[in-house]
């Protein structure tokens, strides 16, 4: 756990890439998305009013990130966030922004 007083540098690389991973408006609308309920690429893409495409590949990213996961039903694929630390930081940092 980082509380500012264990400044080991993996720790601290990893707290950095997450930050990295949160840096894009999109991959942000995305989880703040995913943070009320568990959607499908496509109501993802009508939300955000950006092309499937756009969305897949953010997807991917925030996947590879372990932000988020994904289950599929049928044709369709479902995303939801990973755990609550991420839906907490996602939450936490849209009520900053809004102060």
């Amino acid at each position: 756990m980082l509380t500012g007083k264990n400044n080991d540098p993996a720790n601290l690389q990893v707290l950095a890439d997450l930050f990295k991973h949160l840096s894009d408006p999109h991959r942000l609308q995305i989880l703040l998305l995913l943070a009320d309920k568990e959607l499908a690429v496509g109501e993802l893409a009508r939300q955000l009013d950006i092309t499937l495409s756009a969305v897949s590949h953010q997807l991917r990213h925030l996947r590879s990130a372990r932000l988020v996961s994904r289950r599929r039903a049928g044709k369709s694929i479902f995303y939801r966030l990973i755990d609550d630390h991420i839906r907490q930081l996602v939450i936490i940092g849209e009520e900053h922004a809004q102060e």
